[in-house]
């Protein structure tokens, strides 16, 4: 099965720079999930999740279907209750009815969602749990709103057609069970400004451009972005919203 690969290319790009979640969201799923619950990760990428639900869950089945990102994943290290495998998300070798938890972190909107679905009716016992979530664009820190609109400008057209999923916060998907509430909320990160600079070279539009074009937008715009930040080795706060979709097989 072929799959949109947007960051095999930049998957240590990846791994080095995406935003980790934050333990709220951990604590939500585990309000719906069991301790003793066997979760899979479809698109895991490089763990971003993945560490979080392995500190809540009994075992973690990430899957990822690009070969370098999962040769980036935290768990390669070792991690006594993770297994990891190159995987697309429409097709795991997990048996059926083998998870309480199917958790997908900014990936949903890559899949073949109907063949997606499909298998979480497969693979999801009785009473588990399907959660989704993603986060949109970040917020401008103050100060630097003109200097990030300028870098915008140029990677926006290089953005894939599904970053309008993510826009709408996946509304309007045809869920294969009944949802349950979730809340809105942020992720928010303290960065220094060159991890903020390896965050805006790891997105998938960045990657885009620069091979379009032949020149690093990110490269090229340091230096507005570092006059707006000020001390490179100021932390400041960088903030996404946040959203969640939840939904329980009977």
């Amino acid at each position: 099965m072929t799959f949109k690969d947007h960051f095999s290319g930049i998957a240590d790009a990846y791994a080095a720079a995406r935003p980790e979640y934050p333990e709220t969201l951990f604590d939500l799923l585990a309000a719906h999930a069991m301790p003793d619950a066997r979760v899979w990760e479809p698109g895991c990428g490089s763990g971003q999740a993945t560490r979080g639900l392995a500190g809540r869950f009994a075992h973690v089945h990430a899957t990822d279907p690009s070969a370098q990102q999962v040769a980036q994943h935290w768990a390669g290290a070792g991690a006594r209750n993770v297994s990891v495998a190159v995987e697309p998300g429409e097709r795991t070798a997990l048996s059926d009815a083998s998870v309480q938890l199917i958790a997908v972190a900014q990936a949903l909107h890559w899949f073949d969602r109907a063949a997606f679905f499909r298998e979480c009716e497969r693979v999801l016992a009785p009473g588990g749990v399907l959660a989704a979530w993603g986060y949109g664009d970040f917020d401008a820190p103050e100060g630097m709103v003109d200097a990030v609109a300028d870098f915008r400008a140029v990677i926006e057209p290089y953005w894939p057609p599904e970053r309008a999923l993510i826009d709408a916060e996946y509304a309007g998907f045809d869920w294969p069970f009944p949802t349950l509430p979730a809340s809105r909320s942020w992720l928010e990160m303290e960065w220094t400004l060159p991890r903020f600079l390896a965050y805006l070279a790891s997105m998938s539009a960045t990657a885009r451009c620069r091979a379009d074009l032949g020149f690093d937008p990110v490269a090229r715009h340091a230096p507005a972005l570092a006059a707006a930040w000020g001390d490179p080795d100021d932390v400041r706060t960088v903030r996404w919203p946040l959203f969640i979709h939840l939904c329980r097989k009977p």
